[in-house]
């Protein structure tokens, strides 16, 4: 038949086992609605469907079901007697009743289901219309040409991490609503009025009021909230107050200084970080150890814009090596500029990195590859390190999330026009727009980062990974 198609079975499969989970069963019901719809029609208006009515019914004329509630009856009577419990005939009838109805609905089951059994078929659901339906070539291509959502978000379930993913995008989305509706509530409620900020003291009440107007700062407060959330998914969150520059061209404009940056300090930070907090941890309390532990306390202590200040004044002024600003022209501006962002990231990774190592080597099975005879290099670079990854993981994917969502300091130090000044500046007005687009553009950094770190745990934990594969990350 058509149905014994490798294809047609298989999303026979996949279709049977995500209708089963009712928080899937309605995605595949709405996004395949007209599809099921025709289906619902066939199935309801067929004629061949059987409820439970009709072996209710045959069960009772049978005689089994006196049978049935008379047992019952004399069994709650004596666990009465048994218990000491005195009940009137008519409170014996009624839980006799509630029991007859539970025993009642078990028994019609058994007697589907040995009934389909004997006969080789199964039972008339609405699953099985469905499936019968998909099962065949002509229903496969109708359902496709009516229902191709469905299957894109069929797809998706049957891949677990491709679900994963899609399940924190979404989980994103909610996130970005969120934040964007507090924020902007704030904003909305802040005494500070951006029309006399940005005009000044020395406007009228009428440019005053031609600002407000211009710029919708007069519509209700769900109104200019609507209209701010509209703009996240049409990716047009209007123009700034200052400037009248649009808001997120502003941002992808700015976004690529402010990446380079990130991943120069990111780079220069791990390239010394990982290697050291490893040697620390096999050295652990030599001099080694605790010199390097006192450095990297030092950064984690040291303010980035003095640091700045102090890298600018030597190694700009005094000697001459390095430019003091960021210039596009000349890529040596961002090296002083990496440093000082990466410090505290440096800092914070090589203590993470030795104290997660230490742990690690201390287990039993490091015991035991030692036991086996490996070489002391190949125990902690094939067995120690790998477990010990997940927190440094951690730490480096909130860092550098939060490096991404701009480091304002840093870039006002060093005269860098990236995302972190941009913001600073945007929201002392307050630009309402552009506080906004970039408070949206941390919360998708953020999130993705996030997610990106959580499928790194799927890699280095195969714990984490079984539990994604069953659906239970």
């Amino acid at each position: 038949m058509e149905r014994n198609s490798p294809l047609l079975t298989n999303i026979r499969y996949y279709y049977e086992r995500a209708y089963r989970k009712k928080s899937w069963r309605f995605g595949l019901i709405g996004f395949g609605l007209l599809f099921h719809v025709l289906v619902a029609l066939k199935y309801f208006l067929g004629g061949t469907r059987t409820d439970d009515s009709h072996w209710r019914e045959e069960f009772i004329k049978s005689g089994q079901a006196e049978a049935l509630k008379e047992k019952l009856k004399k069994q709650e009577i004596k666990k009465n007697e048994y218990l000491g419990i005195v009940k009137t005939p008519t409170q014996i009838e009624n839980d006799t009743e509630k029991l007859f109805k539970s025993e009642l609905t078990k028994t019609v089951e058994q007697l589907k289901k040995i009934h389909y059994q004997e006969k080789g078929t199964e039972p008339d659901t609405y699953l099985k219309a469905t499936l019968d339906a998909i099962g065949t070539w002509p229903g496969f291509i109708l359902s496709i040409i009516l229902a191709w959502p469905m299957y894109i978000y069929l797809l998706i379930l049957s891949i677990p991490t491709l679900h994963y993913i899609v399940n924190r995008l979404v989980m994103m989305l909610f996130v970005i609503v969120g934040v964007t509706i507090i924020v902007f509530t704030l904003l909305y409620l802040s005494p500070s009025d951006p029309a006399v900020n940005i005009l000044g003291d020395q406007a009228t009440d009428a440019q005053y009021e031609a600002f407000r107007q211009l710029h919708g700062l007069n519509d209700p407060y769900l109104v200019q909230l609507g209209r701010t959330i509209k703009g996240i998914f049409a990716f047009d969150l209007g123009n700034a107050y200052q400037g009248n520059e649009q808001v997120v061209a502003t941002i992808m404009r700015r976004f690529p200084v402010t990446l380079r940056l990130t991943i120069m300090a990111l780079t220069l930070s791990l390239s010394v970080a990982l290697p050291a907090g490893i040697y620390a941890a096999v050295k652990a309390n030599s001099t080694f150890d605790n010199l390097f532990m006192l450095i990297a306390l030092i950064g984690i202590s040291i303010p980035s814009f003095w640091q700045g200040l102090i890298f600018i004044l030597n190694f700009s002024i005094n000697l001459g090596w390095l430019p003091a600003t960021y210039s596009t022209s000349n890529s040596l501006s961002l090296l002083m500029p990496a440093v000082v962002l990466g410090t505290g990231l440096m800092a914070s990774v090589a203590r993470m990195t030795r104290s997660s190592t230490l742990e690690v080597i201390n287990e039993d099975y490091i015991l035991t590859a030692r036991a086996k005879g490996l070489s002391h290099t190949r125990v902690i670079l094939r067995h120690a390190v790998p477990n010990a990854l997940i927190p440094i993981v951690t730490v480096v994917g909130l860092q550098f999330g939060g490096m991404l969502g701009g480091s304002s300091v840093t870039e006002k130090v060093f005269n860098i026009n990236g995302i972190g000044s941009y913001i600073v500046d945007k929201q002392f007005i307050p630009d309402i727009p552009s506080v906004m687009g970039g408070v949206i553009y941390i919360a998708i950094i953020l999130s993705v980062v996030n997610m990106f770190i959580d499928v790194m745990y799927s890699f280095l934990d195969p714990r984490i990974r079984s539990r994604i594969q069953k659906g239970r990350g």
